[in-house]
């Protein structure tokens, strides 16, 4: 267990202030493992009377008539958990039924009234409120806070989920409309992230494992797993389960490998466990869409202050890193690749593509990636109007069929390691088996210095790779070209890397 308050300072003060607040980070990052946390060592202290509430069951009830009753019984049973005093009014269930609008403003006065310390109220999951219920809470909100200089009420408040407040907003109104004057957010002193762990934390983290069970998780292997999660909690625990748990046995005699660690990644991106099953599902957002699409082909402007932009990054599936918006990990990168060219990669099991690693094989044991773009070329031109109507994301289509394709070949053998990042004005993929690594720079045709720029561009990504040689697949979209001017392969010799441009 790492102490969570140590990736998230200044939440005490706030408190100690008086303020209302809200608390956002991306699915299962330890956001209710910190509030219960906090909870207990508030309660402990003796300063306060501190309530955690889950609005869970409040969920998807869109009508304040219903909505604001169950977020009544959510913080009656919350209560009823603690030791806080607390005597149910009978009262209660007629305000339930004749008064939603104000139940909670005056249910939470009342009790505030009663109390001889100070209450402090937790919400998690205040996110999964919507429409007229999520309007009407915050408003009760707001109501009590405004006259807390002559009737008692909650000393602070945070508001806890996934999403920012701003993101509130727009799941209750579209931009072109207004809360008016009484706007219920804007009592909102500060927002606060909790951070990914740090490769200490990590390290710490696992450490404790080996102290309770000596099992040694090897320097690399951590290493390993903080290149691969960037410390997002749920999965540095996820591949430590999959390790000792799935793979060993539960055998705390062996040590914890870089082996065991990349296995247990294969295992985690192939299961799709519930965690990023519904970070995934998010992709089918327009929202998402418009940062993820670009990202992929390194190409546009993403404006980093956009409500897309922050509601992405919020949900986990992106960050910034000098400047360029990238996935937030590399485990992140591959499921998204794969999720978005599934039904691709389903398609070509079929017998009638005979696309597999063992035909692309020389005697000498390396690919044959000439012989490889080859086929890919006869087979962009027979089916990609078919395979692009498969995307969900039209734009970065044709890299995705690509990919799909690729993918296809290495499940027989190898990998494909993809760096996706906005402003690269390509997509680099590094194809490897055996040992040997072979460049690959995606780009769709964008001007007349594609080809110019794009050579440079991949003279560096082999260079960088420490090989000699790469190669360059340009996609020609125009309608005007005919496919005996679009397809071609072609060497350049670059900075003395030999580059196969492949026009597709």
């Amino acid at each position: 267990m790492i102490d969570a308050s140590t990736r998230l300072q200044g939440v005490e003060q706030l408190i100690d202030s008086e303020q209302y607040f809200v608390i956002h980070a991306a699915r299962q990052s330890g956001k209710t493992t910190y509030l219960q946390d906090l909870t207990q060592r508030l309660n402990a202290e003796g300063k306060y009377y501190a309530l955690y509430c889950s609005l869970e069951s409040a969920q998807n009830v869109v009508e304040p008539e219903r909505g604001i009753p169950a977020i009544f019984d959510c913080i009656v049973l919350a209560l009823q958990k603690t030791s806080i005093p607390f005597t149910y009014n009978e009262n209660y269930e007629r305000d339930k039924k004749n008064r939603p609008l104000v139940l909670l403003t005056l249910f939470l006065m009342n009790l505030v009234k009663s109390l001889d310390k100070p209450l402090v109220v937790l919400f998690d999951e205040a996110d999964c409120l919507s429409e007229g219920t999520l309007i009407s809470f915050l408003r009760q909100l707001r109501n009590g806070y405004n006259d807390r200089s002559f009737a008692p009420f909650v000393h602070s408040i945070a508001l806890v989920g996934m999403r920012n407040i701003r993101d509130y907003k727009v799941m209750i109104r579209p931009e072109s409309q207004s809360l008016g004057s009484a706007s219920p957010f804007n009592i909102i002193t500060e927002t606060y992230t909790l951070q990914n762990f740090t490769k200490e934390e990590i390290t710490q983290l696992y450490r404790q494992h080996t102290g309770e069970t000596g099992q040694i998780f090897e320097d690399d292997a951590t290493e390993l797993v903080y290149e691969q999660t960037q410390g997002q909690p749920w999965i540095v625990n996820a591949i430590a389960h999959e390790v000792i748990v799935r793979i060993l046995k539960s055998d705390c005699t062996k040590p914890v490998t870089t082996e065991l660690v990349n296995q247990a990644i294969q295992n985690i991106i192939l299961t799709r466990p519930a965690h990023i099953d519904s970070l995934l599902e998010r992709l089918k957002e327009d929202r998402v869409r418009k940062i993820i699409e670009p990202m992929i082909l390194g190409e546009g402007f993403i404006n980093k202050e956009s409500d897309d932009f922050l509601y992405t990054r919020d949900l986990g599936l992106i960050r910034v890193e000098n400047a360029q918006i990238k996935p937030s990990n590399p485990i992140y990168a591959e499921v998204i690749i794969r999720k978005l060219s599934s039904q691709m990669q389903d398609e070509l099991q079929n017998p009638q593509y005979p696309y597999q690693m063992p035909r692309y094989l020389k005697q000498d044991g390396n690919i044959d990636v000439d012989y490889l773009m080859r086929d890919f070329q006869k087979f962009w031109q027979l089916n990609n109007g078919v395979w692009l109507e498969m995307c969900d994301y039209p734009e970065a289509g044709p890299v995705l069929v690509m990919m799909a394709f690729l993918q296809r070949i290495v499940n027989g053998g190898g990998d494909i390691i993809r760096d996706m990042a906005s402003g690269n004005g390509r997509l680099d993929l590094l194809l490897t088996y055996k040992d040997k690594k072979y460049p690959i720079e995606l780009k769709i045709r964008y001007g007349k210095k594609y080809i110019s720029d794009g050579l440079d561009q991949t003279a560096r990504y082999i260079d960088l790779q420490c090989c000699n040689e790469g190669w360059m697949a340009v996609f020609d979209r125009r309608t005007t070209v005919a496919w005996e001017d679009k397809l071609y392969m072609k060497k350049e010799i670059v900075d003395g890397k030999t580059i196969t441009i492949v026009g597709l």
